[in-house]
């Protein structure tokens, strides 16, 4: 199967599938390129996206809901409006508090996401 590099030039939500990420959670790649993507994550109350760590640089903006966010140990409440950056490589994970959405951005690509 080969990887589609480059998004399209615009995205529509409601004519994009939501693919299951985890319990709880599905996601929608809104835009990419090799350098960039930008991902639409839905929570349910209570679903957990476990610590994990990659070796992207990623920026996400609490779009909706409330979550409690974990970054190398340390943990915030976060709610709509609020955001979060994610060094390379340091633990993280999120906790769904109240059923919302995270805006996640990365540098470069999630080749794993395609």
């Amino acid at each position: 199967m080969s990887i589609k590099w480059e998004s399209d030039l615009f995205f529509k939500s409601k004519k994009a599938n939501w693919e299951q990420a985890d319990s709880g959670i599905t996601r929608q790649i809104v835009a990419h390129n090799q350098d960039l993507m930008v991902v639409s994550v839905k929570f349910k109350p209570g679903a957990i996206g476990r610590i994990h760590d990659h070796l992207h640089t990623q920026g996400s903006y609490v779009a909706s809901g409330k979550f409690k966010i974990t970054i190398n140990g340390n943990s915030e409440i976060l709610e709509a409006g609020d955001g979060f950056y994610v060094p390379p490589h340091a633990p993280h994970g999120a906790e769904c508090l109240e059923e919302g959405i995270l805006i996640d951005a990365f540098n470069p690509a999630r080749e794993d996401f395609l």
